[in-house]
């Protein structure tokens, strides 16, 4: 616990507005327990179930949702597809194969039950830098839509603009990669390695799973001894990238 409490030695001013959300009584008194153990989390309601969050969220702004996902009648997952304005969300379940939508639904971090304080304190960490992260961007001007959002790759004895929301994943062999797309049947072969085409794509959206696979994250479908499904394609996840890859899906491997 001491190097918890290191953590509270500077304060920050940033105060998240929070509720939970879980069907279970104990599992929120637990989430409102250490609610109040971080001084940067302030505790606005405890909903029994996804119908009551959503009539609190129509008239009350939250911060951050600690969300449970096997619920009766509505789901997490369905819950959190269903919002048009979404907090930030931190699933709380005691179900590993979720963790894939999570990632998919953008969510801050996805906790195991039963929950250690100091887990859901990393957890909530990150949530608080994100929120800061997200206000710098705005006091700077900088919107999404400013992002560049394709590359350009030599191929066919011309230059290639290809969006990145089209690829799929990308296969390297030797000094050429093929870039698999949804838009097209076909790959777009191009001499260039692996390591220069990951230095040209967000790093936010791809990723290295293999030697010879770089996919993006948010075509994943499914994951399946340890291969990584994509469309009718079944990439293999390789042990050397299988930590990394595991830790960026915000999956903890027991």
């Amino acid at each position: 616990m001491e190097e918890v409490q290191e953590q509270f030695n500077e304060l920050p001013s940033t105060l998240l507005r929070c509720i939970a959300i879980d069907d279970e009584s104990l599992a929120l008194d637990l989430v409102e327990d250490n609610i109040a153990k971080v001084p940067f989390l302030k505790m606005e309601a405890r909903c029994r179930n996804a119908f009551e969050a959503i009539a609190y969220l129509q008239n009350n702004p939250v911060d951050l949702i600690f969300l449970d996902i096997q619920m009766p009648g509505l789901t997490g997952v369905q819950f959190l597809e269903g919002l048009t304005h979404k907090p930030m969300v931190i699933f709380v379940t005691a179900y590993q194969q979720y963790a894939v939508e999570g990632f998919n639904l953008d969510v801050i971090d996805y906790v195991l039950k039963p929950i250690s304080f100091e887990r859901f304190l990393k957890a909530s960490h990150k949530a608080l830098d994100f929120y800061k992260s997200k206000l710098a961007l705005q006091v700077q001007g900088a919107v999404s839509e400013s992002k560049v959002d394709y590359i350009f790759i030599h191929a066919d004895y011309s230059l290639m603009k290809i969006m990145l929301d089209d690829i799929l994943y990308i296969e390297g062999l030797k000094d050429y990669i093929k870039i698999h797309l949804r838009t097209q049947k076909f790959p777009v072969v191009c001499r260039m390695t692996m390591k220069l085409i990951a230095e040209k794509l967000p790093a936010d959206s791809f990723l290295r799973i293999h030697k010879s696979y770089i996919v993006s994250l948010k075509k994943i479908e499914s994951i399946r001894n340890q291969k990584v499904k994509i469309g009718e394609n079944h990439i293999p996840l390789s042990d050397s990238y299988s930590e990394q890859f595991y830790q960026t899906i915000g999956y903890q491997k027991t």
